[in-house]
């Protein structure tokens, strides 16, 4: 009977779980559409090649806030995906991902400096510097800590796993040392995070109600 429980559950998670889990993949669906096409109403000296996906939200720039709401939206997208995670996360998988997701926020509020010739903030620039750092760490902490959490028959999803983690280690050493392609480059690290966080939010919203019954039907003590 506790069986057949748990798998009608798994089948069929509950509402609540479910609806959030769409609610991130919206909110990622249309973080991607802004990010994308952020860099049309950017001044034509912009390069998706050449520069980076904070300067499409940089400071001075009329066209920057759409950029802006991409970053909020994956930053909340985030926060709410964590909030589903549970177990498959863990403790400091979910506190890892919402540093993350606060991070983007902060990416969102303080910009970057533009390479237009226009006046700026420094100390702006700086604490969205502070906000990139904090996304990079918080990502590759928190993926790492979610692989090592996950069944042995997750190949697949482990795979994937560490193909983020090498994208995070990788892409910011190529954006410093090879010159003319910061832009593209960051472009594929972030479509790996959209991916990632997508595919997450979808197990976790699967996975929550399984979690939950698993939990019910536990004997009590000495039955």
């Amino acid at each position: 009977m506790t069986a057949n429980t748990i798998t009608s559950t798994t089948e069929n998670p509950p509402g609540r779980s479910r609806l959030i889990a769409a609610a991130v993949v919206a909110m990622l669906l249309a973080s991607v559409v802004a990010v994308a096409i952020a860099p049309t109403l950017m001044p034509d000296s912009y390069s998706v090649v050449e520069h980076s996906v904070s300067e499409s939200a940089a400071q001075g720039l009329e066209g920057a806030w759409l950029a802006r709401l991409g970053f909020l939206l994956l930053g909340f997208a985030v926060l709410a995906s964590a909030g589903i995670a549970g177990k498959r996360w863990g403790l400091w998988g979910r506190i890892a991902h919402r540093v993350y997701g606060a991070s983007m926020i902060g990416a969102a509020a303080f910009a970057h400096m533009p390479w237009e010739d226009v006046p700026y903030d420094a100390f702006e620039d700086f604490l969205h510097s502070v906000a990139a750092y904090g996304i990079g760490f918080a990502f590759t902490a928190g993926v790492l800590i979610v692989t090592f959490r996950r069944s042995r028959n997750a190949i697949g999803a482990r795979a994937f796993d560490w193909v983020a983690i090498l994208a995070a280690f990788v892409i910011p050493m190529v954006m410093f040392n090879v010159t003319g392609i910061a832009g593209l480059v960051q472009r594929v690290m972030f479509g790996i995070g959209y991916l990632w966080y997508g595919m997450e939010a979808i197990r976790s919203g699967r996975a929550r109600g399984t979690e939950a019954v698993i939990g019910a039907a536990r004997p009590a003590p000495g039955a």
